[in-house]
C-alpha cells in the first residue's frame, strides 16, 4: 500500500484560508473559501475580465512542509465544469514564483483529480519561468487554488480533502 498524507481534509479541520484576487493589481474579481457544517469547503466568487483583471484564488500555509516521500497530491473535488488550478510556493512571500498544476472538473460530479509533483509548472504572475529549479516537495510553503484563464463570470469548486500520495 502507498503512502498517502493529509493536507488538509476539512471534515476534520480547516486550515486558514486567504483570498488574493486580481484586486490587487486593479480588477474587480472577488472569491471567498468558505467551510460548511458537513465539512466541505467552497472556494467561489466571480471573476472579472473587467479593468485588465481574471482571476480569483485562495492560498493557505499547511500544517506539513515536507512532502518528500509523495510524488503526488491528490484532491477531491465536485466543480462547475471549470478549468482550476493547484498552486505551490516554495517561500512564504506574497509574489514570486508559484508551481501550478491545472485540473478540469465535471459539474455537479465529485471526482478524485491526481496532481504528479512532476507536472508542476514554475510561474510568476501567469508566465512560465525558464530556468527555475522543480517544485520542491521538500518545502511546501503555501498551496492554493486559482482559477483564471479568461474564465469570466461565477464559480463554484467544492472541496472535500487534499491529499500528498506516493
Amino acid at each position: 500500500m502507498g503512502i498517502e498524507r493529509v493536507v488538509c481534509d476539512f471534515r476534520k479541520s480547516c486550515l486558514a484560508w486567504s483570498n488574493v484576487d486580481d484586486v490587487v493589481m486593479g480588477g474587480l474579481s472577488r472569491s471567498a473559501m468558505q467551510v460548511d457544517q458537513f465539512g466541505q469547503a467552497t472556494f467561489s466568487g466571480v471573476v472579472s475580465l473587467e479593468r485588465n483583471g481574471g482571476f480569483a484564488s485562495v492560498r493557505s500555509m499547511p500544517c506539513d512542509h515536507d512532502f518528500t516521500d509523495c510524488d503526488r497530491f491528490r484532491l477531491k473535488v465536485k466543480g462547475d465544469g471549470r478549468l482550476y488550478s493547484f498552486r505551490v510556493r516554495n517561500d512564504d512571500r506574497f509574489d514570486g514564483v508559484v508551481y501550478a498544476s491545472e485540473f478540469e472538473t465535471v459539474a455537479g460530479e465529485w471526482m478524485e483529480s491526481e496532481l504528479p509533483f512532476s507536472g508542476f509548472r514554475p510561474l510568476f504572475r501567469g508566465k512560465v519561468v525558464t530556468g527555475a529549479p522543480p517544485m520542491d516537495p521538500g518545502n511546501v510553503a503555501r498551496i492554493g487554488v486559482l482559477i483564471s484563464s479568461g474564465q469570466e463570470g461565477p464559480f463554484c469548486l467544492q472541496i472535500e480533502w487534499i491529499k500528498a500520495v506516493g
